[in-house]
């Protein structure tokens, strides 16, 4: 027999998922096995639908190209399945328990392993109970599998009578997933995984039986998360776009993501509700039109917050900036600010432009101002270096670092993956011992003097004073190093970055670092004044974005260029370490 030739890259997603035609990028790689397991799986039985229809009544056609990829890919001559991992990305109520209790039952019925093992791996007890529940009312609704299957709720788990598979729901910890050795691993809601510091870890241990089990695979179904995404779900769904997208070729990876084309997210067509079909196939079925609707109109008299969950969960959009009630008005124009022409939006102005460098900012500039916030142990260290551009003075460049202790990580254990992820990133650096932060904070303050364009630096005066120590003993001179007051008397300094935000005058890289320091920006009024702080943030940093309206401060004092010509224009860019 001559081996199957496949892709799973799906380059053409964006027509496909506009037009309602399947995302599956391939045919079954053997089509007799697939078609078995679908008439299994179309026989079994939903309980919660009146009259108990079965899963081939009431599902549409992607489902079945989803099941027709699964156990389609497994060929039987060779015991070896040959696409061993499938990711689904599909919005809320779209019967993701419902196809993983089918589907996991369904290889139960056909499995030919003695005693192999099955597992739904959940989040949560309750996410566990959504998975488990189907699965064992379809087996209570057929009197054959009823004969079959041994059911104990008690321990959700589904035994088969002849052979010994098992099939078991479990809410992951350590001592449920180690030492698993699961044919097939069905892992629930990822998302919710993302905000697991532990979760790589669990996830390695429960699907580590695949190495001695080569008829098994692992599949991954979820929800876009309702934050930015994180940790080991952030890694797994860039995984599975970039393989779509045929950046990354690994046809044992087959991804289907139910999200809107970029076009579709810049111009914001995704918010009218006669797009809501685009990432919810089962709108008019499982999703009922007038409910989610309603859900929309509720979420928009809401406020921006809960219409940014909305999205997220009903629509797949993912939340780059999570923006809350009393928010910096400056997130709104954070990414981009438009263009009206007689109260219409003709176009944007990009501030988020992902090509901007450090190196780029020292080349345009005639000046550059230094803001610095935080550095407690639980704190960001932030920094901004601010750029003014060399022939159109309106036109600001910014670029951030910061540096965290492991001590967050260990007292914010629900942050430690989004730092981690912004680590590898190479925006956020975590130091190993103290003072490795102020070290590497005053290198870069260095590079920027030796520029010749570095103004001066703005600093919280009742912050920590490592930074100002360490730079007087590097020779910056006291009228270098200046306090800026904070709190009310940083209301302009604010305004001042929310209006050239909104002009599309303040262009920076974009990074998620700041999308998540901006979207935790809140506001307090205090009479004429606002005020961003950090009690009204709540756990949320936001050092990076004080030390941009520290950089502002300086800026807007309009300061004259130290000595002329910058010394890029002699030497060119340097490329930094």
């Amino acid at each position: 027999m001559t081996p199957p030739v496949w892709t799973t890259a799906c380059p053409d997603w964006e027509s496909r998922i506009v037009a309602g035609e399947s995302l599956v990028p391939c045919a079954p790689l053997f089509p007799d096995q697939a078609e078995y397991a679908l008439n299994i799986f179309c026989a079994l039985r939903i309980y919660n639908i009146p009259g108990q229809p079965t899963m081939g009544e009431a599902c549409r056609p992607w489902v079945f190209d989803w099941v027709r990829a699964i156990f389609g890919a497994y060929d039987a001559e060779a015991g070896r399945r040959l696409i061993v991992e499938f990711f689904l990305l599909v919005s809320k109520k779209n019967t993701k328990s419902f196809i993983s209790a089918a589907v996991m039952l369904t290889a139960c019925i056909i499995n030919w392993r003695n005693g192999a093992e099955y597992n739904i791996i959940a989040p949560t007890m309750e996410v566990a109970g959504n998975s488990y529940t189907p699965a064992r009312w379809m087996v209570e609704l057929d009197p054959e599998l009823k004969e079959l299957f041994h059911v104990q709720d008690h321990l959700k788990t589904i035994t088969h009578r002849t052979n010994g598979t098992i099939l078991k729901v479990v809410a992951a910890d350590k001592s449920t997933v180690s030492g698993k050795i699961g044919t097939i691993t069905l892992i629930e809601e990822l998302w919710l995984f993302g905000e697991k510091p532990d979760a790589e870890n669990m996830i390695l241990e429960a699907t580590g039986g695949l190495m001695s089990r080569p008829e098994g695979c692992v599949i991954y179904i979820s929800t876009q998360a309702d934050r930015a995404p994180a940790g080991v779900f952030n890694q797994e769904l860039n995984y599975a776009r970039d393989v779509r997208d045929g950046k990354i070729i690994d046809p044992c990876f087959l991804p289907v993501i139910y999200e809107f084309p970029r076009r579709m997210i810049e111009d914001e067509s995704y918010k009218n509700p006669k797009n809501f079909y685009i990432t919810n196939p089962n709108l008019g079925l499982s999703v009922d039109i007038p409910a989610i609707e309603r859900k929309w109109k509720k979420a928009e008299e809401k406020g921006e917050e809960s219409l940014c969950s909305f999205f997220a969960k009903h629509l797949n959009v993912e939340i780059g900036m999570v923006l809350r009630s009393q928010r910096w008005a400056g997130a709104d124009f954070w990414e981009k600010a438009p263009i009206k022409v007689d109260g219409e939006i003709v176009g944007w102005r990009y501030n988020a432009q992902p090509e901007l460098t450090l190196d780029m900012i020292f080349e345009r500039s005639d000046v550059i101002t230094v803001g610095a916030d935080g550095g407690g142990l639980d704190d960001l260290l932030g920094q901004c270096i601010l750029g003014r551009d060399r022939d159109d003075h309106d036109l600001w460049r910014a670029w951030f670092g910061a540096w965290i202790h492991p001590i967050a990580l260990e007292r914010r254990k629900t942050e430690a993956p989004m730092y981690k992820d912004l680590q590898a990133a190479g925006e956020l650096t975590i130091i190993d011992e103290v003072g490795q932060d102020v070290q590497q904070f005053c290198d870069r303050i260095d590079t920027c003097e030796e520029s010749g364009l570095l103004e001066r630096i703005g600093v919280d005066p009742s912050g920590i004073a490592e930074p100002v120590n360490e730079l007087k003993l590097r020779g910056y001179e006291d009228d270098r190093v200046t306090g800026v007051s904070q709190g009310w008397r940083l209301t302009s300094a604010i305004k001042d970055t929310e209006r050239k935000l909104a002009a599309g005058k303040l262009h920076h890289n974009g990074s998620k670092l700041m999308n998540w320091c901006v979207g935790n920006a809140r506001v307090e009024p205090k009479g004429n004044a606002i005020l961003v702080t950090k009690q009204a943030s709540g756990t949320g940093k936001i050092d990076p974005v004080m030390a941009l309206f520290a950089a502002v401060t300086l800026m807007v004092l309009n300061p004259e260029p130290r000595g002329g010509r910058s010394v890029y224009e002699d030497r060119g860019i340097l490329v930094l370490g």
